[in-house]
């Protein structure tokens, strides 16, 4: 049997099998950028695949705390945009 990876979401600090997240990277040039192939470079950030957990995210502003960055309101409604 081959091991399911887990990663925990942001929103809801719940673990996740890694295909059911969408990451969301911030780059060593310092951008952020949605992770569609699971293999960009940079420290990464996990989200469910669910609008409300996005708004959570947002209103929360948890990329920011994970981060440590102030990141831009594009990069939230990008999220949205993703569903």
């Amino acid at each position: 049997m081959k091991k399911i990876p887990l990663r925990r979401c942001l929103a809801s600090n719940q673990m996740f099998p890694k295909n059911e997240l969408l990451r969301i990277v911030k780059t060593p040039a310092g951008e952020i950028v949605i992770d569609r192939t699971g293999k960009v470079n940079g420290h990464g950030a996990y989200l469910r695949k669910d609008a409300e957990i996005f708004a959570s995210a947002k209103k929360r502003r948890l990329l920011d705390k994970a981060f440590g960055m102030a990141v831009s309101d594009e990069v939230y409604d990008s999220l949205s945009n993703y569903l």
